[in-house]
């Protein structure tokens, strides 16, 4: 199994869920969240003046998939997420040693 951790910018995140769900994913953790990489920040103007903020809100998406799916749900986030502009965003691939659904008990690929 994989872990998949996705950081895209907010605008995209319908989009970004609507492709996966048509790709048979059922279920993903959404986060707001606020970071910055190599673009450090981005301005933000207010009030007619321009100011520089250090953290870029972003959407962070967690996906838990088996291997074979994981290579399509990268991809999907990929091509659906880039605007080919500076911070479109990242996407981390783990390994994900066990899943366990406290509901039933159901372990590992039954889980997802």
């Amino acid at each position: 199994m994989k872990f998949i951790i996705a950081y895209i910018k907010p605008f995209k995140l319908e989009p970004v869920r609507d492709a996966l769900q048509e790709a048979g994913i059922e279920g993903m953790t959404v986060s707001e969240v606020r970071g910055f990489g190599r673009q450090k920040g981005q301005p933000v103007f207010y009030r007619g003046a321009e100011y520089n903020t250090t953290f870029v809100p972003k959407i962070k998406l967690e996906i838990a998939v088996a291997d074979d799916q994981a290579h399509g749900v990268v991809e999907i986030i990929a091509n659906v997420a880039r605007t080919d502009s500076i911070g479109d965003g990242k996407i981390f691939v783990l390994d994900l040693e066990s899943a366990l659904r406290i509901r039933t008990g159901d372990t590992d690929h039954d889980a997802l």
